[in-house]
């Protein structure tokens, strides 16, 4: 059974994002009647945690963390170590984008390479029990966002999101960003390729700026993009017979060896590929960088930018030279006093959703239409700021994440099996909303127990997985 939208709309009385958004019967509808505020998120601090840090919890995840205190949990998320599920690492190694490079991938089509790197984050994102080093994963992919689908970006695009965004995700943002710099997608995304001292191109100087390190507020100005392009000139891909082809490549008689200026600093004449280097490194040091950094992180993790939690953010990035790690323990510090409720983009929800079931799913092509028709295709947002965080930007794909809660639960999304018994062996049907929501008691399972008491175990499942508490993390 598919949802319809007249169905939807009717279901939803036109505020469905913050009002209800629930299935259709009268019972499950009543679950989803709340009002014009931020909804409940759940009472337990530990299920809390791993909404906001991870995907979501599993059946039975928070009663092992309760083990531990929540300030050990997250200590041994910065601490990965590369153990992961048997059937994950089978899954991973599969894909060839795993292990190939660039011009080893040059005769497959775009859509398959596409595929692949949209089913390993997904995976990733469900099974992976490196939680927050998935979240982070999917924070530097925006952050450095790579549109896959320009020009041969795609054919570099797994590389990148191995020697960078994965590599640095738990590591340094000043090594991250200087890889970045080098990374031969991002420099083909944004034409870097085609910049000589004639014609140099300022695209990725100036989203380097603006969107990697000091931000579009962040003091530089339209000179200093035009210097550091040419500082940048000469960058570019190794393409010669014989040599590692689709690697970063410094041509040095195409490069601008006059003397320029750059955030005030005099950048002397003669210099070679250590121009650009002196550039990336003034970015990183300008106060600018430290402070926009700890606002998107704020956003992405507290769902605010209280000026006292971005300052704190800023300090360690100052202090600790680029430290992710010791960013991220101020920024546990700072959710520990407040937070506010982040909606869930289809990347969350989906794996939530997979996770609070726990779902056996290969991601593939299914699951990949329904994140398209939630608006979230993995590596393709065509823009260079990544997919945005604001709520209004994904009210409208409420529809599609219905029908997908409605058809996980019932074993209607191909390639993904959900099963209910086994789900409820021990706690039996009336504890769905426990298991979902992954805690067993307080005022938000309270709440969905009465609106599901009596429903079959899917149709429950399903009214869980669509309400409105659900959509947010």
């Amino acid at each position: 059974m598919k949802i319809t939208r007249r169905e939807a709309l009717l279901a939803a009385g036109g505020a469905a994002f913050l009002t209800g958004c629930g299935p259709l019967s009268n019972r499950t509808r009543a679950a989803s009647q709340q009002p014009a505020t931020l909804p409940r998120v759940g009472d337990d601090p530990y299920v809390s945690a791993v909404n906001r840090f991870g995907f979501g919890p599993t059946p039975g995840q928070v009663d092992q963390m309760r083990e531990h205190t929540l300030e050990q949990w997250f200590e041994s998320q910065l601490l990965p170590d590369e153990s992961e599920p048997q059937e994950l690492n089978w899954m991973l190694g599969r894909m060839e984008i795993n292990y190939l490079g660039p011009y080893d991938l040059r005769d497959w089509r775009e859509e398959a390479i596409v595929m692949q790197m949209q089913q390993a984050a997904i995976l990733r994102a469900v099974y992976s029990p490196w939680q927050l080093r998935e979240r982070m994963v999917d924070f530097w992919t925006n952050h450095l966002n790579i549109y896959a689908k320009k020009g041969l970006a795609v054919y570099r695009k797994p590389m990148d999101e191995r020697e960078v965004v994965r590599k640095h995700a738990l590591g340094n943002f000043r090594d991250m960003i200087h890889a970045s710099s080098k990374s031969t997608a991002m420099l083909v995304y944004l034409d870097q390729q085609a910049s000589t001292k004639a014609h140099p191109n300022e695209n990725y100087a100036r989203e380097l700026l603006e969107l990697h390190t000091l931000g579009v507020n962040g003091g530089y100005t339209q000179l200093d993009v035009m210097e550091a392009a040419r500082c940048f000139t000469g960058w570019s891909e190794e393409r010669r017979f014989m040599r590692p082809r689709g690697a970063f490549r410094f041509i040095e008689g195409i490069h601008d060896k006059k003397e320029k200026t750059f955030l005030g600093e005099k950048i002397p004449a003669g210099g070679g590929v250590e121009d650009g280097e002196r550039v990336v490194n003034l970015a990183l040091d300008h106060p600018a960088t430290g402070r926009y950094l700890a606002t998107k992180l704020c956003r992405y993790f507290l769902g605010h930018t209280d000026s006292s939690s971005v300052e704190a953010v800023a300090t360690a990035y100052r202090d600790k030279q680029g430290d992710i790690p010791s960013m991220m323990r101020v920024v546990f510090a700072e959710y520990q006093k407040r937070n506010e409720p982040v909606v869930k983009r289809p990347l969350d929800y989906v794996a939530s959703s997979m996770r609070a079931v726990q779902a056996s799913s290969d991601a593939g092509q299914e699951v990949l239409k329904r994140m398209e028709q939630m608006g979230q295709p993995l590596y393709l947002w065509p823009m260079p700021d990544g997919y945005p965080l604001e709520t209004d930007s994904w009210t409208g794909s409420l529809l599609a994440r219905w029908n997908f809660a409605h058809d996980l639960a019932h074993r209607s999304v191909k390639g993904s099996l959900v099963d209910i018994k086994k789900l409820t062996k021990e706690t039996g049907a009336s504890a769905i909303p426990s298991i979902v929501f992954g805690q067993s008691d307080g005022e938000l399972i309270n709440h969905f127990a009465s609106v599901t008491a009596g429903l079959e175990p899917r149709m429950a499942a399903s009214a869980c997985l669509a309400s409105p508490e659900f959509q947010w993390r």
